[in-house]
């Protein structure tokens, strides 16, 4: 569960960082004004609403999208004469 929460943030705040990290390494500030100046003047509004869009999507399609069909019974690996049986649907 963790992994997914943490998927989701990583995921949320990825184009304020691609976009930040962009313009640090084009532009190069060289003091913390610089970059106070970089934050104030960056569309952080836009890059959290196409976050929140993607999480959003992302969310909907593999709620969607994946899963066993209606009907389907999820038996999970066993260990059985010493070997691991995968677990699947039936």
């Amino acid at each position: 569960m963790i992994r997914i929460f943490l998927l989701n943030i990583i995921l949320f705040f990825l184009p304020a960082i691609v976009y930040l990290l962009g313009v640090a390494i084009l532009r190069r500030p060289q003091s913390v004004n610089n970059i106070r100046q970089l934050l104030e003047r960056s569309p952080l509004v836009w890059l959290f609403m196409i976050g929140f869009f993607s999480v959003f999507g992302s969310l909907i399609y593999f709620s969607t999208f994946t899963g066993g069909k209606p009907g389907e019974v999820y038996r999970p690996p066993i260990f059985r004469d010493g070997k691991v049986i995968p677990g699947h649907r039936e």
